[in-house]
C-alpha cells in the first residue's frame, strides 16, 4: 500500500494553550481532583528525563525468538541478549540508538538463562538440564568479536542469573535447580537445592576456577532451607553479592573473596492497602492484603543498600501466594530502608497500565530492577513490571526517600533492564510476543534528555480511597461544546461496566479528572463513540457483537450516567450484523430534532455490497424515529490486515471527520501499521436511503485530511493498532487517542495526540 500524504490542509499543527481548569459542560469536577506525589509528577523543563529513541524487533532484525536478559559492551555501543527459544545469544549495534541494527546470533548449546559482558568476552549461563531431578548447565564463554566459543565450564546444576563484579576479578552464577510445579503442588523442599558459584576470572577463560559459596547459615535460617531456590545475584564494589531466594522469601549477603555468607534474613511480608484482588473485569482498588515479598531481581543502589523486585513465585501449603506488587530497599543489616507497598502498582494504573486479568494473582508483578548513576551523582532505580508492560523510574540518590520520576512503556513482559549511564541511555528487553497481532519481542532504547517526557500523554487524577481513577481501553472521544479544556471519552467492553471519562487537556499530560458509570442500559455495553447533544445530554454508540448484544444508540443523563433512551437498528439490518458494528457517533440539529450519525466499522453481508468493499454510515432522525444509510468506501487492504472505521466527529464547518484504520501494529514485515488516517466527509450533502432501498445506497465521497502514521510512530515504541478517538475542542484544537486493549496481549501504551488547530480546507 502506498504511504499516505495529506491532500487537504484540514488540520494545521499547533499547541493547546495552558488554561485554568473550570467545570466542563455536563459532568461535574471530581471532588478528589488533586495530585498525589507518588501518582503524578510535575517536571521542570531543565530536568533530564528519558525519551524513547529506538526500538529493535529481535525477530525481524536477528531472527530471534525472544530477548530476555540484556547486557552492554564497555563502550556502550553494542547490546548482547539471551534468546532461550533458539538456544542462542544475539548482538545489536546501538552506535546510533535511534537506529539499532542486528548483528546476528551465536548458538550456545542449550537454553541461555543469563549473560554478562566482560569485554571482549560474553559469559553465558546455559541450562542443559534433562529433568528437574537431574539439573545441569554450563558456563559458555563467547568472544564477541570472533563469535567463537572460547571456553565451556560444566556446572553441577541449572544456572539462572549471572553478575560481574565491578573490578572484573570475579563473577557469580546462581544455580537455581528450580522446583517442579506439577510435583506435590509445587511445594518445597524439592531436591537438589540451589547454590551460588564464584568464578575467579584471572587468566585465560578455559582456566577459570569456580568455587561454591557457603550457604550453611542460610540453610539453617531460611524457610525450607534444605531446598534453596536461588533466583538472582548482584555484586557491589566491595565484592559483596546480594542473593535472592525467591520461594524461600529470603536474602543473603555473600563475601565473594572468602565465599562466606556475612548476613542473611527474611524478605518479610508487606501490607498492601487499596489494591484490586478480584478478576471481575472491573478495576477496583479497595482491598487490603498481606503478602510475602518473595523477591526476584536484586540490584545494589550503593555499597550499603539494595533494591528487590517483589514478584512472588510460590503458593504455600495453605494456598497463600507471595508477591507484594512493589519493590523494597534494604540495607546490608537486613533492615527495610523503604517499602513501595501498593504505590508502584497504583502509579502504573494512573497511566492506564493496569492488567485487570492479573488482579487475583500477583498484580503487575515487578520482576526486574536495575540501578545506574547518571551525571555526577544522580542514582536512578528502574523497576520493571512484567504484567503491566512498563518500567518505573525513581531517583534514589537518597535511598531513604525515592522520588518517582516517570513511567516508560515497553513491549510485552519487560525482563531485561540495562542502564548505560556513559551514553545517557537505558534499555529494556521483553520476553513475550503476540505474533498474530504483530507485536514482537523487542528491545526499547531510551535516552536521557532535558525537557518534559513524551510519556505518558494522559494519566488520571486521584479519586476514591486516595487511589488513581482507574482507566484502560479508551475508545470514543468528544469535545465539550463550551469549555475548550474539557474532553469526554468512553471505554469499551474490556471492562464489564461502561464509563464516561472527563479529561482536562489544559495540563500535560492530559488528566482524567472524573469517571462516571453508565447505568440502566437494557444490554451489556461496548461503548465506542461519544458525543454531546444540543441539550447537554450524552449520545453514546455501543457496538454489538452479532451474538447476544445488539448495536445501540444511547441517550445518557450527563449528571447521573443513567440511560434516558435506547435506539436500535432496524431488525432486518441488525440480523445481518457482524461483530464489527457501531464505532463513532456524532450529533447535529436542535433539541428533540437531533440527527444522530453512526459509523459502522466494517462491511456487513447485506445484498447491496456483496464484495464488502464498503461499510455504512447510519443516520437516525430522532423526531421521525427513522433510519437511513449511505455507503462509505474503504481503502484497499494492504499488509496491515482488514480496514474499518473507528470514529465519526463533527467538524466546525459542519462536515465530519472519520477515522479509517487497518489492523496492523508496528512497522514490521507482514504486520505494517499502514493506514491510520482521518478522512473528511460531507454527510449533510449526501443522500441517505433506507438500507434495503431497491436502488441501492449512495456511496459518499471522502477526502484525506490527515495521515497519522508518522505522528503515531514518532510518539510510540511500537505503532498502535487501534487509533480510536478523535475530538475537536471548543477552541478548535484537535485531539486523538488510541485504545490500549487493557494491557491484554498489547503493550498497554496509550497515545493522546494533540494535532493542532482545525482550519477549514
Amino acid at each position: 500500500m502506498k504511504k499516505l500524504a495529506v491532500v487537504a490542509a484540514g488540520l494545521i499543527l499547533g499547541l493547546c494553550p495552558a488554561a485554568v481548569f473550570a467545570h466542563g459542560h455536563g459532568l461535574t469536577q471530581n471532588k478528589h481532583y488533586h495530585q498525589k506525589h507518588h501518582h503524578h509528577q510535575q517536571h521542570r523543563a531543565s530536568q533530564k528525563l528519558f525519551r524513547h529513541v529506538g526500538t529493535f524487533d529481535v525477530m525481524a532484525g536477528n531472527g530471534s525468538g525472544v530477548a530476555e536478559i540484556v547486557d552492554v559492551t564497555t563502550d556502550g555501543k553494542q547490546l548482547v541478549y539471551t534468546d532461550g527459544e533458539n538456544s542462542a545469544i544475539g548482538f545489536v549495534d546501538i552506535s546510533d540508538p535511534a537506529n539499532p541494527v542486528g548483528q546476528g546470533t551465536v548458538t550456545v548449546g542449550g537454553e541461555p538463562t543469563s549473560l554478562v559482558v566482560l569485554d571482549p568476552l560474553v559469559l553465558v549461563g546455559v541450562n542443559t538440564s534433562e529433568s528437574y531431578d537431574n539439573p545441569s548447565g554450563q558456563l559458555v564463554v563467547v568472544h564477541r568479536n570472533t563469535r567463537q566459543i572460547v571456553a565451556v565450564h560444566e556446572l553441577d546444576g541449572q544456572p539462572d542469573s549471572l553478575a560481574l563484579a565491578p573490578d572484573h576479578k570475579r563473577a557469580a552464577i546462581v544455580i537455581e535447580n528450580e522446583r517442579n510445579e506439577d510435583l506435590n503442588n509445587g511445594i518445597i523442599p524439592q531436591l537438589p537445592s540451589g547454590t551460588l558459584l564464584i568464578v575467579d576470572l584471572r587468566g585465560p577463560a578455559k582456566n577459570w576456577k569456580i568455587t561454591e559459596a557457603d550457604f550453611s547459615d542460610v540453610k539453617e535460617t531460611a524457610f525450607s532451607g534444605t531446598d534453596l531456590e536461588v533466583e538472582y545475584v548482584d555484586i557491589n564494589s566491595r565484592n559483596q553479592a546480594v542473593v535472592s531466594f525467591q520461594e524461600n522469601n529470603h536474602l543473603a549477603i555473600v563475601d565473594l573473596v572468602t565465599g562466606k555468607t556475612v548476613n542473611n534474613f527474611s524478605a518479610g511480608k508487606v501490607v498492601l492497602n487499596n489494591v484490586d484482588t478480584k478478576e471481575n473485569d472491573l478495576i477496583e482498588f479497595n482491598s487490603r492484603i498481606e503478602k510475602r515479598a518473595e523477591p526476584d531481581a536484586v540490584s545494589w543502589i550503593n555499597n550499603n543498600t539494595f533494591a528487590t523486585a517483589n514478584e512472588g513465585d510460590y503458593e504455600d501449603e495453605n494456598g497463600e501466594e507471595g508477591g507484594s506488587r512493589g519493590f523494597t530497599i534494604f540495607n546490608t543489616a537486613g533492615s527495610v530502608v523503604y517499602e513501595s507497598g501498593e504505590s508502584f502498582e497504583l502509579w502504573l494504573a494512573s497511566m492506564g497500565h493496569y492488567n485487570e486479568g492479573r488482579s487475583e494473582n500477583k498484580g503487575c508483578e515487578p520482576e526486574a530492577v536495575e540501578v545506574g548513576v547518571y551525571g555526577k551523582n544522580q542514582t536512578l532505580l528502574f523497576v520493571g513490571s512484567e504484567r503491566c508492560n512498563a518500567v518505573g523510574v525513581y531517583d534514589v540518590s537518597n535511598s531513604d526517600e525515592p522520588k518517582a520520576l516517570q513511567v516508560l512503556p515497553t513491549g510485552i513482559g519487560p525482563e531485561g533492564l540495562k542502564a548505560i549511564p556513559k551514553r545517557n541511555l537505558f534499555v529494556a528487553s521483553t520476553e513475550t510476543e503476540v505474533a498474530d497481532d504483530g507485536i514482537p519481542t523487542m528491545i526499547n532504547i531510551y535516552q536521557l534528555k532535558k525537557g518534559d517526557p513524551a510519556y505518558p500523554m494522559i494519566s488520571s487524577a486521584t479519586g476514591d480511597n486516595d487511589t488513581p481513577i482507574p482507566w484502560v481501553a479508551l475508545s470514543g472521544l468528544a469535545g465539550d461544546p463550551e469549555n475548550p479544556d474539557i474532553l469526554y471519552a468512553v471505554s469499551d467492553s474490556f471492562l464489564a461496566q461502561g464509563f464516561i471519562y472527563t479529561i482536562d487537556v489544559s495540563r500535560k499530560p492530559a488528566l482524567i479528572v472524573d469517571r462516571m458509570p453508565v447505568t440502566g442500559a437494557s444490554e451489556s455495553l461496548d461503548l465506542e463513540g461519544v458525543a454531546v447533544g444540543p441539550d447537554g445530554n450524552f449520545w453514546l454508540g455501543s457496538e454489538g457483537d452479532a451474538a447476544d448484544r445488539p448495536n445501540l444508540i444511547l441517550k445518557v443523563n450527563p449528571e447521573t450516567g443513567a440511560v434516558i433512551k435506547e435506539v436500535k437498528l432496524p431488525s432486518d439490518l441488525e440480523s445481518q450484523a457482524l461483530k464489527n458494528g457501531f464505532e463513532g457517533i456524532a450529533v447535529t440539529g436542535e433539541v428533540d430534532a437531533e440527527v444522530i450519525y453512526v459509523a459502522i466499522q466494517r462491511a456487513w453481508p447485506d445484498s447491496g455490497d456483496t464484495k464488502k468493499v464498503n461499510t455504512k454510515i447510519g443516520r437516525y432522525d430522532v423526531a421521525n424515529d427513522a433510519w437511513s444509510f449511505a455507503y462509505y468506501p474503504l481503502e484497499k487492504e494492504g499488509d496491515g490486515g482488514w480496514i474499518g472505521l473507528s470514529e465519526l466527529t463533527l467538524l466546525p464547518d459542519g462536515t465530519f471527520a472519520v477515522i479509517e484504520r487497518d489492523k496492523g501494529w508496528g512497522l514490521s514485515t507482514g504486520n505494517n501499521a499502514e493506514l491510520k488516517a482521518v478522512y473528511g466527509v460531507d454527510l449533510a450533502s449526501t443522500e441517505f436511503r433506507t438500507w434495503n432501498d431497491s436502488e441501492g445506497l449512495v456511496t459518499l465521497d471522502k477526502t484525506l485530511l490527515w495521515n497519522l502514521v508518522p505522528e503515531m510512530t514518532h510518539a510510540s515504541i511500537w505503532t498502535a493498532e487501534k487509533l480510536e478517538g478523535l475530538a475537536v475542542a471548543a477552541n478548535g484544537m484537535v485531539y486523538a487517542v488510541t485504545d490500549n486493549d487493557g494491557v491484554d496481549d498489547a503493550t498497554g501504551e496509550t497515545l493522546f495526540l494533540r494535532l493542532g488547530l482545525w482550519k477549514k480546507p
